[in-house]
């Protein structure tokens, strides 16, 4: 019995997913992905870029914030994160905490999970420039038709600049 779980549990472990090489394709595109989402979306409010990433049935969910649809997504960032042109918030990914996993339906890729930390930023006009959080995500884009979208974030961990 004993190596019949042994057995088992190698053959398991064989057939796991695991992270894919920083140099590998997919996560050459998932980390373009994210400096659309958030150098082109949230940095440089360029929500139009933005929104082509996004999958029509986008659902954020926020550990602070609640849950948001894509309507609500875009409003919040158009609101929040860039409509007082005072106050620029900004967020740089932590170097080397993106991880990617692709995700597949034998053999065949149809999506991905993007995992990784980041901070942010804040800056008054004519202000320094002060670390204001930490946050980590995870999302799940999918490959439709040969197109990436993000369809799930999960926006976690929020703590205050230590």
């Amino acid at each position: 019995m004993k190596a019949l779980l042994i057995l088992l549990f190698s053959a398991l472990t064989t057939v796991a997913i695991s992270q894919v090489e920083t140099t590998s394709g997919l996560f050459m595109q998932m980390k373009r992905l994210d400096s659309i989402l958030f150098e082109e979306g949230f940095n440089n409010c360029n929500l139009k870029d933005l929104e082509t990433v996004l999958a029509e049935d986008l659902e954020f969910y926020h550990d602070v914030g609640g849950t948001q649809d894509k309507k609500e997504f875009l409003e919040a960032m158009a609101k929040n994160i860039c409509g007082n042109r005072s106050v620029k918030i900004t967020r740089e990914l932590i170097e080397g905490s993106l991880e990617v996993f692709p995700l597949k339906n034998n053999d065949s890729l149809y999506g991905a999970l993007v995992n990784g930390a980041h901070e942010f930023f804040r800056k008054e006009s004519g202000g320094e420039i002060e670390k204001t959080g930490y946050a980590r995500f995870t999302s799940y884009y999918e490959l439709l038709n040969n197109v990436w979208k993000l369809k799930r974030v999960f926006s976690f961990d929020h703590k205050a600049a230590e």
